[in-house]
């Protein structure tokens, strides 16, 4: 009797370097390709929207860059933003009427993920978040 084995996670993996905001759209587009026919649209969308707030924060508050890991798995996704800065770890905040656009990014992670954490390295953080490949 032949055994079904589980086809291996897919992954996406890409270094950005120290204040290459132009890397944000480029793994954004990356994302979009990379999610094409394993999400629906609208997850693939939320994904983008996230991962692009976690890598501009991971490029405008670090000098060494980020490592993005996109990890698509039957019934989940899960986004990791690697910075390679210790002793910071980030929490979302409430920003005042006068903050414009700022600050607002954790808020979106933590509003719009299934489940989202951080995880401390030797050197550094891993942001991450998770979405569910069967919700509506």
């Amino acid at each position: 009797m032949a055994t079904r084995q589980e086809s291996p996670p897919a992954r996406l993996h890409r270094r950005l370097g120290h204040a290459d905001l132009s890397g944000v759209g480029e793994i954004r587009a990356a994302l979009r390709e990379f999610l094409g026919a394993r999400r629906r649209p609208e997850e693939t969308e939320v994904a983008e929207l996230l991962l692009s707030e976690l890598v501009t924060n991971a490029l405008i508050h670090t000098r060494n860059g980020a490592v993005v890991t996109v990890t698509s798995l039957p019934a989940r996704l899960r986004v990791e933003v690697r910075d390679f800065v210790a002793g910071q770890e980030p929490a979302p905040y409430v920003p005042n009427a006068d903050d414009g656009t700022h600050g607002r990014g954790l808020l979106l992670v933590q509003s719009l993920a299934d489940s989202w954490g951080v995880t401390a390295q030797a050197l550094g953080k891993v942001v991450w978040f998770e979405l569910g490949a069967g919700k509506s």
